[in-house]
């Protein structure tokens, strides 16, 4: 059957309201009741776009969620800490087998390891902590390689390179306790409603949708079982028209860098019934 332009018409707008319709559904079952969470975040979390006033096309704002991983391929050094995806130092081989990979593999050598790492994700519940014991160590961490770095550079008062060395430690540190992210990827589950018992306070922990794979670290000689924690599955959280205003002097900034998200704000993010985070309130910092 020949379509006739409007027919043609007719059927695309009738495929947009379509979409559109299956979208507010989402939304509407994912807000219905009470949020599965309620989290203050701030520009550490959730830091604006880049770049975002000489696009041609700004009309949308959105932020990035800033999540953190405790890496195991760190070891005791600072340098461990995977930004949005990892691999977490808490995860093993009984954590990885209970998720259903064949850790059994390994014991058939080189072709075993190559077919355990290769096996396909699966989706995990992913606990988020903000600003507890995990962001609290990293931060210890950073103290500690600050001043072992700096007791070096005394010991060798005539070498730059500890000099250098020491300066950028300084600088790491500098970033921990100002301007990195302090929400903590800490567990992973299939059980909501377990993972929530073991981590009932609201205000603190998130729960979100992640994927896992397996991984295999090798650390000093040391090859151990773990599993690599990729991209939540909302990465972007739009900022709604009406919240825009109390974003417009931070967005007004030029000189923000990676390593200054620039005016600090805080925002009120919820995570709802489908576990899709939305923001519901902003405001700066003065």
């Amino acid at each position: 059957m020949k379509l006739t332009p409007w027919k043609t018409l007719a059927a695309g707008v009738l495929l947009i309201l379509l979409a559109n319709a299956v979208a507010l559904t989402g939304v509407y079952l994912n807000r219905n009741g009470e949020a599965e969470s309620r989290l203050m975040l701030s520009q550490r979390e959730l830091p604006l776009p880049l770049g975002w006033r000489m696009t041609k096309e700004n009309s949308g704002l959105a932020l990035g969620l800033v999540w953190r991983v405790a890496d195991a391929s760190g070891g005791d050094s600072y340098v461990g800490f995977g930004f949005s995806g990892g691999t977490p130092e808490w995860l093993d081989e009984a954590k990885m087998a209970a998720f259903g990979f064949d850790t059994s593999l390994l014991a058939e050598g080189k072709e075993g390891r190559r077919r355990f790492e290769r096996a396909l994700p699966r989706e995990v519940l992913l606990v988020l902590e903000l600003a507890g014991p995990a962001w609290q160590q990293t931060l210890e961490r950073a103290r500690q390689n600050a001043a072992r770095h700096d007791a070096a550079r005394l010991a060798n008062a005539d070498s730059k390179e500890f000099a250098d060395r020491a300066k950028r430690a300084q600088e790491q540190l500098k970033r921990e306790e100002a301007h990195n992210s302090r929400l903590f990827a800490i567990d992973i589950g299939l059980d909501r409603a377990a993972l929530r018992a073991k981590y009932p306070d609201r205000g603190r922990y998130m729960i979100l949708r992640s994927t896992l794979r397996p991984r295999l670290v090798t650390h000093e000689k040391k090859t151990r079982v773990s599993g690599y924690l990729n991209a939540i599955a909302v990465t972007q959280i739009n900022v709604p028209y009406a919240l825009r205003p109390a974003l417009e002097p931070a967005l007004r900034q030029n000189q923000r860098t990676p390593n200054d998200p620039g005016l600090p704000f805080e925002a009120t993010i919820a995570v709802g019934q489908r576990l899709e985070p939305w923001l519901e309130a902003v405001s700066l910092q003065r």
